[in-house]
């Protein structure tokens, strides 16, 4: 087992969410980078995040039209993303976008840390 923190990503315009979020996740020892710009992280090159936690709803973007991006870009396809989403009945439209995961807010964190850590091992 690697002592190498895994790297989440928070991409979401939601400041409390994403004060939360990583304040939680650099508690369970991951080493957490935040954006509330959505071409941010159509824009990663390099240090690319073990898994990409991404709202659905931010300014002026669609989080789906970015997760599309991202598993047709070969640097980026296999970055397990978990959609976010205040509402419940866009988790299928989330998925076809080729979301690994989806968590509808407000979420419970051990639903999170389940999640993350399913998809990172």
């Amino acid at each position: 087992m690697s002592l190498i923190p895994k790297k989440i990503m928070i991409a979401d315009d939601d400041p409390g969410i994403v004060d939360a979020v990583e304040m939680l996740l650099e508690f369970e020892g991951y080493s957490v980078t935040t954006t509330v710009d959505g071409s941010t992280v159509l824009d990663m090159k390099e240090e690319l995040p073990d898994l990409l936690l991404l709202d659905i709803w931010m300014s002026g973007e669609d989080g789906r039209d970015i997760c599309r991006q991202l598993k047709a870009t070969p640097v980026t396809k296999n970055i397990p993303v978990i959609m976010i989403s205040a509402s419940r009945d866009i988790e299928q439209s989330a998925i076809d976008a080729g979301a690994d995961d989806f968590l509808a807010k407000p979420f419970e964190m051990n639903d999170l840390l389940a999640k993350i850590e399913k998809l990172t091992r």
